[in-house]
């Protein structure tokens, strides 16, 4: 998959020394034995640094990975392993409790048949495989012990692939710090968890704005009630669709303006693109309208095809 047309750029100095809480002392290491398409290492992403031309990042599906680390007693924040269709399987060095959650998919441990969406106990040496998505985009890792702890930066843990920050998607023979086992064990909460799953239908609440006035009423119309699907062009930076293209009433293009999560850019092609997480901080395509960040966590698990429609917020 690739990215939008429109990237931008990162400018201004960052801080090195920005960093999350949290100590790798004593931490375990989680190896990687089949990385997948495209596994990166997400938390709840970093935030204040929009104007140095850092996006967000972090996970996607963030109810997903909340839900995964709730399962396992761990802090909100905890890192967690993010994949993309293909699944990833990893092997770590000490007895561990985990979930492979988001994505449906087939588990394993060592072969052996294990359980989606619930604790799984993993034993020291042996390797946790999350297969192929079977419904949904994007599975959920996460790890007792306070999951994933690559080194921080400006605050997270989580990869960024637009600009590089953080570490990079994963590769096979990759190692990871992992938190130690908890002494107090994985608390007991019920096995069926209420976990999002994927979208029959993406539904995206649009409020219109800044730039709808370049755009005609027809256009605005078909916006919201034509026919649209997600396209396999889509990824962590934006979701891209395929559908009728919104006609404009004005050409050129604008002098690069500030970007934000759930921006619904028009490049050129007039086909509409929602920005997500790793989305650039700058562009010069007009966006017709925001949809709101709670609203975009079903777009992670929205396999290319699925029908997308745009209604007013």
């Amino acid at each position: 998959m690739t990215a939008p047309d429109e990237t931008g750029t990162a400018s201004g100095t960052v801080r090195p020394d920005a960093r999350a809480p949290g100590s790798t002392d004593g931490a375990a290491t989680l190896t990687v034995v089949r990385a997948g398409a495209l596994t990166t290492v997400q938390d709840g992403g970093r935030t204040g640094w929009a104007h140095l031309g850092v996006a967000r990042a972090g996970a996607l599906d963030e109810p997903a990975r909340l839900l995964a680390n709730r399962l396992l007693g761990n802090d909100p924040g905890a890192a967690v392993l993010e994949t993309t269709m293909t699944g990833c399987a990893v092997r770590a060095d000490r007895d561990m409790v985990a979930v492979v959650g988001g994505a449906v998919c087939r588990v394993t441990v060592d072969g052996r048949p294990a359980a989606w969406g619930a604790p799984v106990r993993v034993p020291a040496g042996a390797v946790l495989d999350a297969g192929p998505a079977l419904s949904g985009v994007r599975g959920c890792l996460a790890f007792d012990g306070g999951g994933l702890l690559p080194e921080p930066v400006l605050g997270s843990r989580s990869a960024d692939l637009l600009s590089g920050l953080g570490p990079p998607p994963l590769h096979d023979g990759d190692e990871l710090p992992v938190g130690r086992a908890p002494e107090r064990g994985v608390p007991a909460l019920p096995v069926a968890a209420p976990w999002p799953g994927a979208p029959a239908v993406l539904v995206l609440p649009v409020r219109l704005g800044p730039r709808d006035a370049w755009f005609t009423p027809g256009a605005l119309r078909t916006l919201f009630t034509a026919a649209y699907r997600v396209s396999a062009q889509s990824n962590r930076i934006g979701l891209r669709t395929e559908g009728p293209a919104l006609a404009r009433v004005r050409d050129g293009e604008l002098p690069s303006e500030g970007m934000v999560l759930g921006a619904v850019q028009v490049p050129p092609d007039g086909r509409p693109v929602v920005f997500l997480n790793d989305h650039p901080t700058t562009g010069g395509y007009p966006v017709v309208g925001v949809v709101a960040a709670p609203a975009l966590a079903a777009a992670a698990q929205a396999a290319p095809g699925t029908p997308v429609r745009f209604v007013p917020a």
